[in-house]
């Protein structure tokens, strides 16, 4: 019998350790409500299974029109983003990015810029500007990818 009650008393104080959402400052019952009728929160970390809309289609391929052509970097060193048989997404990557150091590499576009692998490293070709790029020759640029500090590119 002791046992019964012992496991009862247990599962009902981990009854009240579930999640819950902090009560609005002062108790107002306005934010309460606004809680209750808050849109739900879509996990946009995992793939979507459904295939994509024919606007999300169009917006990636606009998204890829951007990025396509020569973008030119300091000393010599450029890019060129070409379009890549397959998906709106995906792209080749030409690119000289040091004076010793060049290669081709396939590359998808995301939300976030154009993400490649090069040399066994992920890296992302972010828009910026070219005060961004690090570079003093591509500052004041104002259209311009890059993917790490002393590594961009800008449009002419």
């Amino acid at each position: 019998m002791k046992t019964v009650a012992l496991t009862t008393a247990v599962l009902l104080l981990l009854s009240g350790c579930g999640d819950r959402t902090r009560e609005p400052e002062g108790g107002d019952a306005t934010g309460a409500a606004a809680n209750a009728t808050a849109a739900p929160v879509v996990d946009t970390a995992s793939p979507s299974r459904a295939s994509p809309s024919p606007t999300a289609s169009a917006a990636a391929s606009a998204d890829r029109a951007h990025y396509l052509g020569r973008w030119r970097g300091v000393e010599g060193l450029n890019l060129v983003v070409s379009p890549r048989a397959g998906a709106d997404t995906a792209v080749s990557l030409a690119m000289q990015w040091s004076l010793d150091e060049k290669g081709t590499y396939d590359g998808e576009v995301t939300a976030d810029g154009i993400a490649f692998q090069r040399e066994g490293a992920r890296e992302l070709l972010r828009p910026t500007d070219g005060a961004a790029t690090g570079l003093k020759y591509l500052d004041g640029k104002k259209d311009c990818l890059s993917v790490k500090s002393g590594e961009g590119y800008c449009r002419d």
